[in-house]
This record gives structure tokens, C-alpha cells and sequence, in this order.
């Protein structure tokens, strides 16, 4: 990708009220796979957005979900096919400006699914955020060893805060980790040193 080239989208600030208590949300959590027939709007992904990785406090770079040693190894991919006002395509969140930086062009949502093991209600999803985790910004500190676990529960917060999140919008999701990691990073138009860690499918309940 071109960065000079490469086309941003500004996400609408998000919300720091809430209509629901964290109590609730945590009661009412369920995996979601079949989602009402309409579309997200660009303020219900930017909230999902920033609780799954946004920044909390500038002055440090801390985010949403934690980190071990704040090294903050994971990255998300959107698949949108059906969020208003945001064309159909692969975006990237670029967690410091809360922006997108669009990757590719096109609904891919029933690509998504194949390459998720045939899982084909991926499909019916608006939008699906993909978790990728680069393992070296982890094993630089803590070890090639320990590195891949760090990652894996760092994703594990993340999916949490976009369940719980999600909960609050009236969104939907499920953690998805079955797909071809290969075929994942082709469709995403990932580099070599960003591996898939997780698929969450989003969709009004």
C-alpha cells in the first residue's frame, strides 16, 4: 500500500456515557451468530473501535485493553460490508488518530467466511473486526518463549471489551478462532509479521 496514496477516514469521537452499567453488560454477554438485517453506523464502529484498542490516556499511549509491559502488540483489520456511510472494504484502524486507513476495496465478507473454515454466517456480519498480533514487539522483551501467550491474552481482553461494548450498542458478536491463518493474511493484505489471532463478526442483536 501506498501510504502518500492511501485514503483515511476520520471516525466520529466516542462516547464516554453509558445507558447500560458494566453489571449488566457482563450478565447479558452472549456469543451472537445471527444478526438483524441492517447496517452499523460509523458511530457504533468507532465505540467498538476505541473500546477494543483505542487510547485512554495520551500523555502515556495506554489503550482500552491491557498489555504486557504496555508493548501493545496487536493491531485490527475491519471487513465491512455494510456500515453506513463507509464503503464496502478492508480498513485498518489506526489506533493513535482513531482513524481508518482504507487497505482494499470490496465486500469480502463471504471470502471472510470461507477462509474462516466455511463458517458462512461470518457472512451475514456488517463489519468483522480481525485481531493480528506481531510477536516481536513482545519477544523483545519478555522472550520468543513467553511472547505468543502475552499475545493470546491480550486478544483475549480486547474480544471482552468489544463483547461487553457491543452488549451495551446492542451489537453482537462471537471470538472466532478457526480460519486459515495464510489465506486470512492475504485477504486482510497483512505483512509477514502480523498473524491472526481472532475474528469477532459484528451485528445489530
Amino acid at each position: 500500500m501506498n501510504v502518500v496514496d492511501a485514503e483515511y477516514i476520520v471516525l466520529p469521537t466516542a462516547n464516554m456515557d453509558s445507558s447500560m452499567s458494566v453489571k449488566q453488560a457482563i450478565s447479558e454477554r452472549r456469543s451472537v451468530r445471527a444478526f438483524k438485517n441492517e447496517p452499523l453506523t460509523m458511530q457504533e464502529l468507532s465505540q467498538l473501535l476505541w473500546s477494543a484498542q483505542g487510547i485512554t490516556n495520551k500523555s502515556k499511549g495506554l489503550r482500552a485493553a491491557p498489555s504486557a509491559g504496555a508493548l501493545y502488540p496487536c493491531e485490527l483489520y475491519i471487513v465491512v460490508g455494510n456500515v453506513a456511510d463507509l464503503a464496502a472494504g478492508v480498513y485498518k484502524y489506526v489506533i493513535g488518530k482513531h482513524e481508518l486507513v482504507k487497505i482494499s476495496d470490496g465486500d469480502k465478507r463471504t471470502e471472510l467466511a470461507s477462509v474462516s473454515l466455511s463458517q458462512m454466517w461470518i457472512a451475514t456480519a456488517p463489519a468483522t473486526i480481525v485481531v493480528v498480533g506481531i510477536i516481536e514487539r513482545i519477544s523483545r522483551k519478555y522472550g520468543k518463549a513467553h511472547a505468543p501467550q502475552y499475545v493470546h491474552i491480550e486478544v483475549g481482553a480486547i474480544a471482552e471489551n468489544v463483547y461487553l461494548q457491543g452488549r451495551v450498542l446492542g451489537i453482537g458478536t462471537t471470538f472466532v478462532g478457526a480460519f486459515d491463518d495464510n489465506n486470512l493474511k492475504r485477504l486482510l493484505g497483512a505483512p509477514a509479521d502480523e498473524e491472526p489471532f481472532a475474528v469477532l463478526p459484528l451485528g445489530k442483536i
